[in-house]
């Protein structure tokens, strides 16, 4: 795994930037963890028989970035990308078709739809569409949210990636 410098937010940033700046460190960390490796690597499972990979990771994240950002956030009515009413975790069920280039491309292009959505909107404004829990969120509920979501999956990833080709790292 190559080493890259991921900015992190300066210490001193205001809050929106020190959310976003982290945000931005976690979604390349998990680029890197994925960086240098082939497709069959990117699929392999963490620990059979679990169906966890890092293909599966980065869609997975795709679909949190779209559900938070344009679902939630402004209130867009998506499909899903990958899940279905029969399969919601559909994510992480690859099939012969599932690529790497497609994953990438529709994570980044969820990525750029994030932070377009989010421009739009002060940390304490609220969501247009509402959680399972029938309320709207801020968008500094948003960005906690999805900096811990990264963050553990990340955790994760270092695992997986470790098992496919013994890179370790930050």
């Amino acid at each position: 795994m190559t080493t890259q410098e991921r900015p992190r937010p300066a210490i001193d940033a205001a809050e929106r930037q020190m959310l976003e700046g982290w945000l931005d460190y976690h979604r390349e960390t998990l680029a890197m963890k994925c960086a240098g490796l082939t497709d069959a690597q990117l699929r392999e499972a963490s620990v059979p028989p679990s169906e966890f990979t890092l293909l599966g990771l980065v869609r997975h994240l795709a679909e949190n970035e779209r559900g938070w950002f344009r679902e939630v956030l402004a209130g867009e009515d998506l499909p899903p990308i990958y899940g279905t009413d029969e399969d919601p975790d559909g994510e992480f069920h690859l099939t012969d078709a599932d690529t790497w280039d497609e994953a990438r491309t529709t994570w980044l292009a969820e990525i750029e739809a994030a932070r377009a959505n989010a421009a739009k909107v002060g940390l304490d404004g609220l969501s247009v569409g509402v959680g399972k829990q029938g309320k709207p969120f801020s968008l500094r509920w948003i960005y906690t949210h999805m900096i811990e979501e990264y963050a553990r999956h990340n955790g994760h990833a270092d695992l997986v990636r470790e098992r496919i080709d013994g890179a370790t790292g930050e």
